[in-house]
């Protein structure tokens, strides 16, 4: 089994291995948002805490007969920067029975190249990989399963809705502060992937699938993300004025929160490269 601690959604997915095939038997996913219990001094309240207790025993219960050494659960974002962490990881791991690694931005990012790469036909080139997460976003430029550029940036869905979007509020002015940063976040590591340069891209998170399906839902494309589609549901979202209004096909309510912030990232990552 294998499970991911984000900080938007906890996720597991249970396999079964036979030679070099991997047969999924189940997953598992919930909308935890553990990043929204972070205070301005990075610490995680109890409430968030306790969301993430709560998810992490339902899953307990499909993978309590797994032996050790045949489970890996990882922390990303969220647990990198909390500085409560340790009360969390301990109460987490009593739960699992199993030990939970903090990775870094880096080795979160080879780990979702790995991923993409086992998804997809093998590429020619070199492929681009983008994963918006809700604590931080990754970029990882790799040719086959070797990645060549790893990067992992302090935006995501979930920090920025936060810092930009308190209370849910839509305006012109919140979208165009939490694009700027976006792309002030992006100035050094977009010059470093423009160097290398790619062949294809590759989104790989639910905030890239909701834009992409948005986009297809209006009758933009067949599922990819392009400027016209990000400029249709910009304008369209800036018409509203809180997320709880936001009813575009594609989207699933759970993820209205979060989509006018990764919405932006999304257009600043686009347009940076």
């Amino acid at each position: 089994a294998a499970i991911d601690l984000g900080s938007n959604s906890f996720h597991m997915v249970l396999a079964k291995t036979s030679q070099q095939d991997i047969r999924i038997l189940d997953r598992m996913g919930e909308k935890v948002q553990l990043a929204a219990g972070l205070n301005e001094r990075q610490q995680l309240s109890e409430d968030a805490m306790q969301r993430g207790l709560d998810c992490l025993r339902c899953f307990a219960q499909r993978i309590g007969d797994l032996p050790s050494g045949s489970v890996r659960v990882v922390g990303t974002s969220t647990l990198r920067v909390a500085v409560n962490r340790r009360e969390f990881i301990e109460r987490a791991e009593a739960i699992l029975g199993h030990d939970i690694d903090v990775i870094s931005g880096r080795e979160e990012a080879r780990l979702i190249y790995l991923g993409v790469c086992q998804s997809l036909p093998v590429s020619g080139g070199r492929r681009l990989v983008v994963d918006i997460g809700g604590g931080s976003t990754e970029f990882i430029i790799g040719q086959h399963f070797e990645p060549q550029y790893r990067a992992s940036l302090q935006m995501g869905c979930l920090s920025f809705g936060q810092r930009f979007f308190p209370d849910g509020k839509i305006s012109a002015s919140n979208y165009a502060k939490a694009y700027t940063a976006a792309r002030l976040e992006m100035m050094e590591t977009e010059q470093s992937l423009r160097r290398l340069g790619w062949q294809e891209s590759v989104g790989a998170s639910g905030t890239l699938r909701s834009v992409a399906q948005a986009c297809m839902e209006a009758g933009i494309g067949q599922g990819e993300i392009n400027n016209v589609g990000i400029q249709r549901l910009k304008q369209q979202l800036l018409q509203l004025q809180n997320v709880t209004e936001i009813d575009f096909p594609g989207i699933k309510p759970e993820r209205r929160s979060i989509f006018p912030s990764g919405l932006a990232i999304v257009e600043a990552i686009c347009d940076a490269l």
